[in-house]
């Protein structure tokens, strides 16, 4: 149970009010701040004030820094108060605005989920967009050519078609003069070595030249006709993964989108608790953000619950394990974070590259647990395992050389 403090100050003026509250050797704070509620738990102490007045939660703010936490409250009226808090000592009233303040706050954190969905829906919306045009733009691009190509092939063809048939009109009107000479060109027959004129025999000529060029002329009349043009169309296989497809990665990367789907489903429906939970709480992906922003706040419990609600609901997300096992190691639970990594990586299978960094990110936590009870070979190879998958990473090399150099200086 918290232990309660009230050793806080307090100044105002017209507009603002100022609280300090000494935090007793601890660096953070978690902060809970409505229009008439404010909580600072700073384990295990709690600080609770019911204020006297309302104020502005959306412009309010707090700074932590020196042992102390200051909170800023904006005044709704501008005026002097009286007393900083109620002087009502009811449980039943301070239990009403102590519900109040958390219902507004997770209505607010809903909002902004929410909001930052929206975001994220619009950011593919029109990243799928721009993908959208830019395929267009290259198909456009690729048609041009193939029509600028087959009117210059179609020119070509004209012109050749074009000299072709006026060199057979030529051709054509030469052997029609020739004709008209007596044909004395064709055939010329000519009385030679009459054999002492006891034979009687006349020998006959061809004239080389004619016969070739009838053979010419039916050449060119035999010419094939042009081959008809056509279009090909081209379509392209939508594509998940980032890299280009190979073909001995496909089963790998089939299993992986067929796990992933399965992970989406709720496959633990029987938890006793689902009837008091909203309907939001009952969503693994909502409680992973949930446990993700409380752990970027620093309040690693409440991150942690969120977290194993999630996993009692779905035992098949492997990023809900490799968060909670980051809490662990938060909280010093060194053997739990090895046992959650080693769970996520487990679920980070088959090893594609659309998991690269999650599997990184285990290796690296696994990593960090075994460095803190001072097994440092496991821990180096745990590192170097990350470092295979993400070897550009520069604070991972680092983190790697600072392994290596404690492991040579013990054992020297």
């Amino acid at each position: 149970m918290p232990l309660l403090v009230t050793d806080h100050s307090w100044t105002q003026t017209e507009s603002m009010v100022y609280i300090s509250v000494p935090l007793k050797g601890a660096t953070k704070a978690d902060i809970l701040s409505s229009d008439e509620y404010l909580k600072v738990h700073f384990p295990p102490f709690l600080l609770e004030v019911f204020l006297s007045e309302l104020v502005d939660d959306e412009q309010s703010s707090a700074k932590i820094g020196n042992g102390v936490a200051v909170i800023s409250l904006s005044k709704r009226t501008n005026k002097l108060w009286e007393h900083l808090a109620i002087s009502t000592y009811d449980k039943e009233t301070k239990k009403e605005i102590r519900v109040r303040a958390l219902s507004k706050m997770e209505a607010k954190l809903a909002a902004e989920a929410r909001t930052r969905a929206e975001k994220k829906h619009k950011e593919k919306k029109y990243a799928l967009k721009t993908m959208m045009d830019i395929e267009k733009n290259e198909r456009e691009r690729i048609q041009k050519m193939k029509d600028d190509a087959r009117e210059a092939t179609t020119a070509e063809l004209e012109a050749w078609q074009l000299k072709e048939k006026k060199k057979v009109e030529e051709d054509h009107a030469q052997l029609k003069v020739q004709s008209q000479t007596g044909n004395g060109n064709k055939v010329k027959a000519v009385e030679d070595n009459f054999d002492g004129g006891k034979s009687g025999r006349t020998k006959v000529k061809f004239d080389k030249r004619s016969v070739n060029e009838d053979q010419g002329k039916k050449k060119h009349l035999d010419l094939p006709a042009p081959r008809r043009l056509g279009n090909i169309e081209v379509s392209f296989t939508p594509r998940v993964f980032p890299t280009a497809l190979r073909e001995s990665r496909v089963a790998e990367e089939e299993e992986w989108l067929k796990k992933q789907a399965e992970a989406r489903r709720v496959v633990n429906a029987d938890v006793e608790e689902l009837n008091d939970l909203r309907e939001e709480e009952r969503n693994p992906d909502w409680l992973k953000e949930k446990g993700n922003k409380c752990f970027a706040a620093g309040n690693y419990l409440s991150a942690l619950n969120a977290y194993n609600l999630a996993i009692r609901l779905n035992r098949k997300i492997p990023a809900l394990y490799s968060n909670r096992a980051a809490c662990h190691l938060k909280l010093r639970n060194l053997h739990k974070a090895i046992e959650d990594s080693s769970k996520a990586l487990e679920l980070l299978t088959p090893a594609v590259a659309a998991n690269a960094a999650a599997r990184a990110r285990a290796h690296v936590r696994r990593g960090s647990a075994f460095c803190q009870l001072e097994l440092y070979t496991e821990g180096l190879q745990e590192y170097q395992a990350a470092l295979k998958i993400d070897p550009n990473n520069e604070p991972l090399q680092a983190d790697t050389q600072k392994i290596r150099d404690i492991i040579q200086g013990s054992a020297s």
